[in-house]
């Protein structure tokens, strides 16, 4: 790249020099980008301001550029927050803002389109699953941590508002404990005969002991801190508690009715976690991994590596329920459907091949899942044209390994439905900007001028 090509260094990149972190040519285009679409700051500033009668009073802290720039920061350097900050003195927490994410990120895609740097003409799509940070839920450890959480929570709620709020309140963990423990040890043929015993003296405590809390929180009521400190403390412990027992009532509902009762339990109304109660059992059919515990998450993917869409979804839902939405998307964005639409056997259906065709595109690349193929749709499969489009489908499964890999979006480690959706949001923000800075990279090295 020639001097006067290259993209100026801003204000907040200085400040990530002063740190030690020193941008290399990607990352220096990637700001040189923010740079020119100003609009991408300003969703961030709105967001950030929003709630508040004078934005312009108070500490100073981040500005929106810098938190952008730190979010991305963190997914292409697969930092987590604590390393974030030590990283950045100025490490005040981030904002969590997913819905000003994914405006950001379909600005991005509209900026890489204006700039020439992707058609649309190709688009692939797929679904994965970002895990939870869960252990393996079995209703045994289910009650167990609800007992053991409940239990510290009120241990802290007394320090914080004088022990006489604990009057009646008995510490059942060791019980709880070793009853969980004597479950988790059982074997099949032990089950059979002791489970349901167990079960009902682990439910037992259980019950006793959101019980027990419930007594706490009433005679807390009108408990008082010696400062204001003090109470926001006591009010938020008494907020954690009355939600963990919500959850423990939910959780020995679900006991009682799958193991004593033999009930089948929709997954729907089915709890995984007390910790990440919005967590999904998903079942793919993978043999190494039949389920997994997380979301499911919808990817659709442009030819020069852009991910042109991206959904956070609820349940299990079947992967051919995404296509006739991707493609409106695909519109929106690029004022016309894709020449090549690419996917795996899970997005077939005979309704979702006629949609496709109905918008325009021309090789609809999705092998048939299940029955038996007719003369037609087997001699479309065997190809030139349907397999070069399975070739180029095969692209975004790198794509996701990237992401994993590269942009920390395996597993969320951040608690909470709304910061799981920011990780997933900052994950493909990264990858976009971090695709679009390679391209102006390529773009300018083929005008630089012979020697």
């Amino acid at each position: 790249m020639s001097r006067a090509a290259t993209p100026q260094v801003s204000f907040a990149d200085l400040e990530f020099m002063q740190q030690g972190i020193f941008l290399d040519s990607v990352l220096q285009t990637i700001s040189y980008f923010l740079d020119q679409h100003g609009e991408m700051i300003e969703k961030v500033r709105s967001d950030l301001e929003r709630g508040l009668k004078n934005p312009a009073t108070g500490r100073n802290g981040m500005t929106p550029s810098q938190v952008l720039r730190s979010l991305v920061l963190m997914r292409v350097k697969s930092w987590d927050l604590r390393e974030l900050s030590e990283r950045i003195a100025d490490g005040y927490t981030l904002r969590h803002f997913t819905e000003t994410l994914q405006a950001v990120n379909e600005l991005i895609v509209q900026a890489a389109v204006d700039l020439g740097l992707e058609d649309g003409k190709k688009l692939r799509v797929d679904s994965t699953v970002v895990q939870t940070d869960v252990h393996h839920p079995t209703d045994s450890t289910l009650l167990w941590d609800t007992v053991r959480v409940i239990t510290r929570l009120v241990g802290r709620l007394g320090r914080a508002a004088g022990r006489s709020v604990l009057k009646g309140f008995r510490h059942r963990t060791r019980g709880a404990r070793r009853r969980m423990q004597q479950i988790q040890r059982m074997t099949a043929q032990q089950r059979h005969k002791q489970q349901n015993k167990k079960y009902r003296e682990l439910i037992a405590i259980t019950e006793e002991v959101e019980a027990s809390a419930r007594g706490v929180l009433q005679q807390s009521e009108k408990a008082r801190g010696q400062n204001l400190i003090d109470d926001l403390a006591i009010r938020q412990l008494r907020n954690e508690i009355d939600r963990y027992c919500q959850l423990g009532t939910q959780a020995i509902d679900q006991a009682r009715r799958r193991v004593l009762e033999g009930e089948q339990v929709p997954n729907a109304e089915k709890i995984f976690s007390i910790f990440e109660p919005h967590t999904d059992l998903i079942k793919r059919g993978k043999v190494q991994t039949p389920v997994e515990f997380g979301h499911k998450v919808f990817l659709a993917e442009s030819a020069q590596g852009l991910i042109t869409q991206y959904q956070v979804l609820d349940g299990n839902p079947c992967d051919e329920d995404q296509v006739e939405a991707s493609l409106k998307n695909h519109r929106e964005t690029f004022g016309s459907a894709p020449d090549l639409y690419g996917s795996d056997r899970g997005f077939y259906s005979e309704n979702n091949v006629k949609r496709c065709e109905q918008e325009g595109v021309k090789v609809v690349s999705i092998p048939q899942r299940g029955g038996k193929k007719t003369p037609e749709r087997e001699a479309f499969e065997k190809s030139p044209a349907f397999k070069k489009g399975q070739r180029f489908r095969a692209g975004v499964e790198g794509r996701i390994s990237v992401l994993f890999r590269g942009r920390g979006m395996k597993r969320c480690l951040a608690q909470g439905r709304t910061r799981f959706e920011l990780l997933v949001g900052a994950a493909v923000l990264a990858n976009n900007l971090m695709r679009i800075a390679a391209l102006m990279i390529k773009s300018s090295s083929r005008k630089r001028p012979t020697a």
